[in-house]
């Protein structure tokens, strides 16, 4: 995925690539994108692709394609979009490697790989410049939800073929339940291509082929969220400066690896976003039925402040956040609900408020939610209790969500998460800030 900054609104560079995308004579880019939904009981991975035009899902030839992993928990894509990888196997957790071909078919690369002394996988995630792998766990080894003990997180290097490589560990607190990376900054002026030429990006640039332009990265950083024990031990959000030449991470200032303190975060939170930009961070609480805002110190120190906002309601039980590519809307699956709560995000100060006709409606059981990289225009959620993913239209004026035709699109058992590749070169988001 590319982003760069132009100064065109959203709405035309959108109608730009669909006409570029209706002219090109190849069938496939007609096609936005690829979706991929995992079953939590099967570990078979649904592809679809989605219609430019409407937003349709059709299921790619030869769907569902097998992981050869066992109780998957969550699923997430390189940011080049040419890697998947998919995360589960409770008391043995693995990581499976899965190749996007060209025309959204999936290839696994290898056996899982897996993490020593890990069980239980919660949540994933991947640095902005592709290469390390974050995923948090609930019980180091000789734990186990009859002997609840501290989890961890291990630590993937990512090759330039998307491998992964020989992973490390750091222990964490009580039970991490979410992970997020912040995008890096610049200590340098990135390199433009000839077509970005004369535009300013507040960003390192990240090519279609997962590399930088230029080597100018700093500032990297992770946040993690401990569950805490429903006791002594609090729920919080522990943050981590990256070394981007090994990925192992550094507590910030106020995280403690000792007593396992850090920001309080609520009383159970569920799921972690982080805009494009790097600069504002949420969290929702499945309890209280709350999202929680801070700001990080992103060109310094990656501390966070608590928004005065907070919190902003959400439905009942939310259990996943995400923003769409321009990082002006944010949304929340509400599993309780089943609805998708969307708000405009004030990106002058990182307040929420409720979108119009906030309450998007899906089918029964919504878990994970992810909105299509090339266009920045359809939302989709994985609906764990009806086996289905319910689509939706976001207006880029508002935010408002109206369902795509055709919903809901079947999938395998149970498929507790979801995610989202642009078609190659064909789509690329262009982001307008």
């Amino acid at each position: 995925m590319k982003f760069n900054t132009i100064n065109r609104s959203a709405k035309a560079a959108v109608m730009s690539l669909a006409i570029g995308l209706g002219t090109v004579a190849c069938s496939r880019d007609y096609t936005a994108d690829y979706v991929y939904s995992v079953s939590n009981t099967t570990g078979a991975v649904s592809a679809f692709a989605v219609d430019f035009q409407s937003g349709v899902l059709t299921q790619i030839s030869g769907s569902p394609f097998t992981s050869n992993l066992q109780n998957p928990t969550t699923i997430i894509a390189a940011p080049n979009g040419k890697t998947i990888y998919v995360i589960g196997g409770s008391f043995n957790a693995q990581v499976a490697v899965m190749t996007v071909g060209s025309d959204g078919k999936l290839f696994a690369q290898a056996t899982p790989s897996i993490f020593s002394g890990a069980t239980f996988p919660t949540a994933a995630a991947i640095d902005s410049t592709g290469s390390y792998l974050y995923v948090t766990y609930t019980y180091q080894s000789g734990f186990s939800p009859t002997a609840p003990g501290p989890g961890g997180v291990t630590i993937f290097p990512i090759t330039s073929s998307g491998t992964l490589g020989t992973p490390s560990n750091l222990n964490l607190g009580v039970a991490p339940v979410a992970v997020a990376t912040a995008a890096a900054t610049c200590t340098s002026t990135p390199a433009l291509t000839s077509a970005q030429s004369g535009i300013t990006s507040p960003n390192c640039i990240i090519t279609n082929s997962g590399s930088t332009t230029n080597n100018g990265f700093s500032n990297l950083f992770v946040y993690i969220v401990d569950s805490g024990n429903g006791g002594t031990q609090q729920p919080t959000l522990l943050g981590f400066a990256e070394n981007p030449t090994n990925g192992s991470l550094t507590p910030t200032t106020g995280t403690s690896l000792t007593t396992f303190q850090g920001v309080l975060a609520g009383v159970a939170p569920s799921a972690i976003a982080i805009d494009p930009t790097g600069e504002w961070l949420y969290i929702t609480d499945e309890q209280q039925n709350e999202a929680f805002g801070y700001q990080i110190a992103r060109t310094t120190t990656g501390n966070l402040t608590s928004l005065p906002s907070n919190p902003v309601a959400t439905g009942e039980f939310p259990m996943a956040i995400t923003f769409e590519p321009r990082g002006k809307y944010v949304y929340v699956a509400n599993y309780n609900s089943n609805t998708v709560s969307s708000y405009s995000l004030n990106q002058a100060n990182g307040s929420l408020s409720a979108s119009a006709g906030s309450g998007f409606t899906t089918v029964t059981g919504p878990t994970c939610v992810t909105v299509d990289p090339a266009l920045g225009l359809y939302l989709y959620t994985s609906d764990f209790l009806t086996a289905q993913i319910s689509g939706g239209q976001l207006n880029p004026d508002t935010g408002q969500l109206t369902a795509v035709a055709d919903s809901f699109f079947a999938t395998p058992s149970q498929p507790i998460c979801l995610t989202s590749v642009p078609n190659g070169a064909h789509a690329v988001q262009v982001i307008t800030q």
